[in-house]
């Protein structure tokens, strides 16, 4: 958008840029610069239009872009191209992701490299490498407290490494997903070294008040993120004798993005790894960018500006880089993070949908899909060029924050149904077979989260140790079922690294100090590849789940009412067991698949009559495209076995497949 007065600073910016960036070639730069410029200045004005120096830091703003568009190498600029011309590119049903630590995955990335070709073998084509920057031993939060943010631990390897393994990936038409913890760094970053030195320039990227009447204040709105481990939002630092904001643990430091410089800083972080190779940058804690007195600190709106300045300033620079927002907050407020406007994602283009997550599980628990049904209902539509990140776990805890409203709507009682969830899923409830454990217990509320594997919560670990046939069988047919939703909702799917040989719970964390008082670490596997081999070995556990998923996949990938052009549709239908959408291809409106899924451990029936013309047959009997069968019918009944579900169609499978 043209726009003078914009515009007009703009060329005094561009006559105040260094002369080694004037001296380069920046032809699409200067393009995209121009049009993005409107709304970077907007934006930055609003956020800091009040500080005296704010042409000083427009400049540098700039001037950061360019530094790293003149870095960017001509294989990524010529992806940027191809994806600016295909703009849905990402929308595809072909991609399917999985998030995994590449020391546990394969020691290191060199690991990681060599076993790309067992990735492609499951059908994998877009890889979440969890965090890897340099972090202090020993309080590392997982990977997320930083100490380096343009470094590598050596311990996973070396940025040429990385750079090798991006390059071997995108050979294979694969994707590279990297973190950007943008909410807070270690307390043994440079930046917070000096800040303890008593650098105010570097104090002032935190938050740091000398006596408690700030914090005090901070406090009676604030949630705790860890109440058990980290209670509280401020840590006492006795080398400032200051006050500091620490949100998640005391060794965090939150970042203050009140500041421009912090934003300039982490700007040019993303940009740093978008450079490196990363398709996608997984920005962390997006929740909480802005804190504001009075208020519980997530979600403010300045949080979602800084989020849309972010986007613009990526946008002139790698243009072809996707971000996901990892926003784990209630279900109103999730949608929020793709942006406000009509159409285009102008925040993030991807959102992790924990409520999807949360939901199906609650289905697994209760054995019913009333809260699916309901909590769904209730999610906002996204925008149309956005997409979800569809996941069953991840190397978090399950979060119960399912709508309280949609508790009661599904017949419940909001407290006392979360408190059954964590006794089913803790194994406390008689009839559960999970054996998960609780995390994060707030003894002032009672909420709690869950920690453990898909294989272990979905009860294959209790099965293993009672030898029973039938339970094994059960627990896998409710992992693939799980499986199933994920891969057909719409959005991206994001399976979790061990779960494709249903690995169990590993309690070994208990004997590292370091890991102890965090069970998240049950869940955060190191692969055992003996076992993994065990996927050849005609029906054995890992054979069944892995040939499972790897046929999913396969079927997915070419199954085009799966792209999300928000052509999902949920029915209504009177067995409350039942889950049960409509999937349509989104230019050819008669091709569609009915997506069944029965969450009861008996069998249960889907009248098709009932239906109308949604998902109606009109051409004979169904096909399971999922497991190339005909199901059972009878007088137009579906039956669905316990735990099962079905693609169906009506068309002839090659038509779709």
């Amino acid at each position: 958008m043209y726009e003078q007065v914009s515009h007009s600073l703009l060329n005094e910016i561009l006559n105040e840029l260094k002369p080694e960036i004037r001296r380069s070639d920046l032809r699409h730069f200067y393009t995209r610069l121009g049009a993005n410029f409107y709304a970077i200045h907007s934006l930055f004005l609003h956020l800091y239009g009040q500080r005296d120096d704010v042409k000083e830091k427009m400049i540098r703003l700039v001037e950061v872009m360019a530094s790293r568009y003149i870095e960017r190498s001509n294989e990524l600029e010529q992806l940027d191209i191809a994806r600016e011309q295909d703009h849905n590119w990402f929308l595809s049903q072909e991609w399917v992701g999985m998030a995994l630590y590449a020391d546990g995955f394969a020691g290191n990335l060199e690991g990681m490299k060599e076993h790309i070709t067992y990735l492609q073998e499951l059908g994998v084509n877009l890889v979440h490498a969890m965090p890897m920057m340099v972090c202090p031993q020993g309080a590392s939060d997982g990977g997320y407290a930083v100490s380096n943010f343009k470094d590598i631990d050596p311990r996973v390897g070396t940025l040429q490494e990385l750079n090798d393994l991006a390059a071997h990936m995108r050979q294979r038409g694969m994707l590279l997903t990297l973190d950007v913890v943008v909410n807070h760094t270690s307390d043994e970053h440079e930046w917070a070294k000096r800040a303890r030195a008593g650098e105010q320039q570097f104090q002032d990227y935190y938050y740091i008040f000398r006596d408690r009447n700030v914090p005090d204040m901070f406090e009676e709105s604030m949630p705790e993120v860890f109440p058990e481990t980290s209670p509280g939002n401020f840590t006492w630092n006795e080398e400032m004798q200051q006050w500091v904001m620490t949100v998640f643990h005391d060794y965090q430091w939150d970042l203050n993005y009140t500041n421009p410089g912090v934003f300039i800083e982490m700007v040019d972080v993303i940009l740093f790894w978008a450079n490196q190779g990363a398709d996608i940058v997984r920005l962390d804690a997006v929740a909480y960018l802005w804190k504001k007195i009075g208020t519980v600190c997530q979600n403010e709106r300045e949080a979602h500006l800084i989020l849309q300045l972010m986007k613009d300033c990526c946008q002139v620079t790698a243009p072809g880089v996707l971000f996901i927002a990892e926003a784990i907050v209630a279900p109103l407020e999730i949608t929020r993070y793709f942006g406000e406007d009509a159409i285009i994602a102008k925040e993030c283009e991807i959102a992790y949908n924990a409520t999807f997550m949360a939901l199906l599980w609650d289905s697994v628990a209760t054995r019913n899909a009333k809260l699916l049904n309901q909590g769904i209902t209730s999610l906002p539509t996204k925008l149309d060029r956005a997409t979800w990140l569809n996941y069953i776990r991840c190397h978090d805890d399950i979060g119960l924050g399912f709508d309280n409203a949609d508790i009661v709507r599904a017949g419940y009682e909001p407290l006392a149904h979360r408190r059954f969830l964590v006794d089913y899923f803790t194994g406390v409830f008689e009839e559960s077979e999970s054996r998960g454990l609780p995390f994060a217990r707030n003894d002032k509320t009672g909420d709690a989260r869950i920690s453990g594997s898909l294989a272990s919560l979905a009860g294959l670990e209790a099965g293993i140790e009672a030898n029973d046939d039938e339970a094994i069988d059960s627990a896998i047919r409710r992992i693939l079922m799980l499986h199933g939703m994920i891969l057909s909702f719409g959005g991206i799917p994001l399976l979790y690294y061990g779960d494709e040989i249903g690995t169990l719970n590993d309690c070994s964390f208990l004997e590292d100090e370091e890991k102890a008082d965090d069970n998240r670490w049950m869940h955060r596997p190191r692969i055992d590849w003996e076992k993994a081999e065990r996927r050849h070995q005609h029906g054995s556990v890992e054979q069944r789940i892995f040939d499972g998923i790897k046929k999913l996949i396969a079927v997915r990938k070419s199954v085009e009412p799966f792209a999300d052009f928000n052509n999902r549709e949920l029915l209504s239908v009177e067995n409350e067991h039942l889950f049960v959408f409509l999937r349509t291809h989104p230019a050819r409106p008669s091709e569609t698949v009915l997506v069944v899924a029965n969450f009861d451990s008996r069998s249960q029936h889907l009248d098709l009559d009932n239906l109308g013309n949604r998902g109606g047959f009109r051409f004979g009997a169904p096909q399971d495209l999922a497991s190339g069968e005909s199901p059972a019918l009878f007088k137009n009944q579906l039956v669905v076995p316990p735990y099962r579900f079905y693609w169906l169609t009506d068309q002839h499978p090659t038509g779709l497949v």
